[in-house]
């Protein structure tokens, strides 16, 4: 923690080796920063998409801090339900926040990090997709921390929130965390390529995939109200 830099707070790599007093405790950090990201206003900066794929990469040195299966498929689908689980939880508060406060959000001021446009942006989202918004969100950054806010804010259905809450959370963690997984022991048994040597690359893509997409529709709703 001597060599903590403020850049260390977007680097997923950084939460996952944590330690505290020689003790790993990267994947409690884990699970609370997708619980967080998916909750808690606060969260929607984090390294949500990149955690999860890095989580794979390093899932057994993860899921040993909880407990060690001794086989290579049980640890990632340990560690992939944990983290479905913590964002399960995550939407969960997000809605029940949006039920009980939403109409807060909506006068709240701009500030260093909130911006009311955010909230805006993933009302427009919610409204055009319905509940399918929420499987979707779950693989954008920002509007997946205000999605289930939303929800609340529309009193959606709470039995139909519950399905597609889980169904997202499930398809989120176990895509990203299985693909990092084996395609981290495919490019490393076959071809000798180490991940691990390349996370810095690997975070850059990430980024770039999931933020894309958000940009492209921000612009898109931008012209459509010229």
């Amino acid at each position: 923690m001597n060599d903590f830099q403020w850049s260390n707070l977007i680097n997923p790599e950084f939460y996952i080796n944590l330690e505290i007093a020689g003790h790993r405790i990267g994947l409690y950090v884990v699970l609370f920063i997708v619980f967080a990201e998916t909750g808690l206003l606060a969260g929607f900066f984090l390294p949500g998409d990149s955690l999860l794929f890095l989580s794979g990469i390093y899932s057994s040195e993860l899921i040993k801090e909880f407990h060690d299966f001794n086989n290579d498929f049980t640890n990632v689908f340990a560690l992939s339900s944990l983290v479905a689980l913590a964002g399960i939880i995550g939407n969960f508060f997000g809605y029940w926040f949006g039920k009980k406060s939403g109409s807060y959000l909506f006068q709240k001021e701009d500030g260093w990090l909130f911006k009311k446009k955010y909230i805006l942006e993933s009302q427009a989202f919610f409204e055009k997709h319905g509940g399918k918004a929420i499987i979707f969100a779950r693989f954008l950054p920002v509007i997946r921390t205000f999605v289930p806010i939303i929800a609340g804010v529309a009193h959606m259905n709470m039995k139909r929130f519950a399905l597609y809450n889980i169904l997202s959370s499930i398809m989120w963690a176990f895509s990203l965390i299985f693909a990092g997984h084996y395609m981290y022991r495919i490019l490393l048994d076959s071809y000798g390529i180490d991940l691990t040597h390349y996370i810095e690359y690997i975070i850059l893509i990430i980024i770039a995939l999931t933020t894309i997409p958000f940009v492209v529709k921000l612009i898109k709703s931008r012209k459509g109200r010229k």
